[in-house]
């Protein structure tokens, strides 16, 4: 059982990072083995948008995003963590999604279980939740838990003892959740929307710029 924590914040041993520990903390206790990754330490790019990782299932780019891939193919669940900036997560945070963008269609997360962490001195940690949450479902994930942390000056977060009692916890129940090895039927790991267009080779309205209803030449081309 591996548990992976992904740490969005640019700043080391910051807030974030100190809470995610705290919740790879509960995983180990939990009897998981864990690791974490960070960004302040790392080299990452943006996706250029070539779309080659949807046919290859392998992102050109080379950065220190390629160490990652692996390590997600190898946990059974995974914390994002991120300091809320501008009510989304990180910049680098957000490359590292982006860079996942073959990962729906190949299922290579589906199944696993995740967890979400945001840290903000007042106000995002909504929008966040709703983003990991969002990158989860589509991945076909089980989502477990999310944990809300308010926090400003470095350390600062030690003091939220709600939010280090949650992380802790939320540790525990990824644990939990993987142990109980539940996995999607295998005709249904990938968004519908991608099956239908992929493997029944049913393309969308929207991708030949018309409406149709019923198939090919069928409706007056008016949506429903």
């Amino acid at each position: 059982m591996r548990i992976l924590g992904i740490c969005c914040s640019p700043r080391k041993g910051g807030n974030t990072e100190i809470l995610l520990q705290q919740a790879l903390q509960g995983a180990a206790e939990a009897g998981a083995e864990t690791e974490m990754f960070t960004v302040y330490d790392k080299d990452l790019k943006p996706c250029d948008g070539c779309n080659a990782c949807r046919k290859e299932g392998v992102c050109h780019v080379q950065d220190d995003m390629q160490p990652l891939y692996g390590k997600l193919q190898a946990a059974q669940g995974i914390v994002y963590a991120s300091p809320v900036y501008f009510w989304s997560v990180t910049s680098q945070g957000k490359m590292i999604l982006d860079r996942l963008n073959s990962y729906y269609a190949l299922a290579k997360l589906s199944g696993k279980v995740g967890g979400a962490i945001a840290v903000a001195g007042a106000l995002g940690h909504v929008e966040v939740r709703n983003l990991l949450y969002s990158f989860f479902a589509w991945n076909h994930m089980f989502i477990a838990d999310f944990v809300p942390a308010f926090a400003t000056d470095k350390k600062e977060v030690r003091r939220d003892r709600h939010a280090m009692t949650c992380a802790n916890l939320l540790g525990q129940k990824m644990v939990s959740i993987a142990r109980a090895q539940q996995s999607y039927p295998e005709a249904f790991r990938i968004p519908l929307t991608v099956h239908v267009r992929d493997n029944l080779k049913i393309p969308s309205a929207p991708a030949k710029g018309r409406f149709q209803v019923g198939g090919e030449g069928a409706g007056a081309g008016l949506p429903t």
